[in-house]
């Protein structure tokens, strides 16, 4: 039950910002008419009512892809004995 509650509260929350956004646009064409009810003793008769009518407008998010150039930085790779000998160089100019 708290699964359902939590996951009807997300998307009230979700309908609320794509509202706030602009992202949804909901915008009422017509408006709506109660059916007309009428009670008589040969019973009750009831005349068509309208639903309202809207129109929704959707943001649109584009995906596509393009080439570029990017630079990668180049590594420099020291084998074992220049490393050893590099830092026995460096210890003894400290010294």
């Amino acid at each position: 039950m708290r699964a359902i509650l939590f996951i009807l509260i997300i998307a009230v929350i979700a309908i609320i910002v794509a509202l706030a956004t602009g992202f949804l646009d909901v915008n009422q064409i017509r408006g709506a008419k109660a059916p007309q009810i009428s009670a008589t003793r040969n019973g009750v008769s009831a005349k068509e009512g309208q639903a309202p009518s809207f129109d929704v407008e959707t943001g649109s998010v584009s995906v596509g892809t393009k080439n570029t150039i990017v630079k990668v930085p180049a590594l420099i790779i020291h084998k074992a004995d220049e490393n050893q000998a590099q830092a026995q160089a460096n210890a003894g100019n400290a010294m």
